[in-house]
């Protein structure tokens, strides 16, 4: 599945940056310890999309403005993590930074410092 594979390579380009199944489906860790995004292959939800971090704020802003394109996710939703539906045109790089900053939200300073 090509979102998977490029989900998969820009996950595991940060810094000691780590997947394995959770829940069944692949998820990304900071140092095999702390989640920053989940793949969400129709799962939990009935679409295609991912789950990450968010700063405080993000999720309810780009829900509110795209909801066709963002959404709270169920279980880490109320903990502000934002939802990013992947079965509509995505823009990669966008992505990229998605992921860079839910990376940043769970890392230790000195590894968050290197993204």
């Amino acid at each position: 599945m090509e979102q998977l594979e490029r989900l998969r390579a820009i996950c595991l380009a940060l810094p000691e940056a780590t997947e394995r199944l959770s829940h069944g489906e692949p998820t990304w860790f900071v140092r095999g310890k702390k989640t920053f995004v989940t793949f969400a292959d129709h799962h939990h939800v009935d679409r295609l999309a991912f789950w990450c971090a968010a700063a405080p704020g993000v999720q309810a802003e780009l829900v509110e403005t795209e909801p066709d394109r963002f959404f709270r996710p169920p279980y880490v939703g109320h903990r502000g993590w934002l939802g990013v539906y992947l079965d509509v045109p995505v823009d990669w790089d966008e992505i990229g930074r998605i992921v860079a900053d839910a990376f940043r939200q769970v890392a230790p300073k000195s590894l968050a410092a290197q993204v």
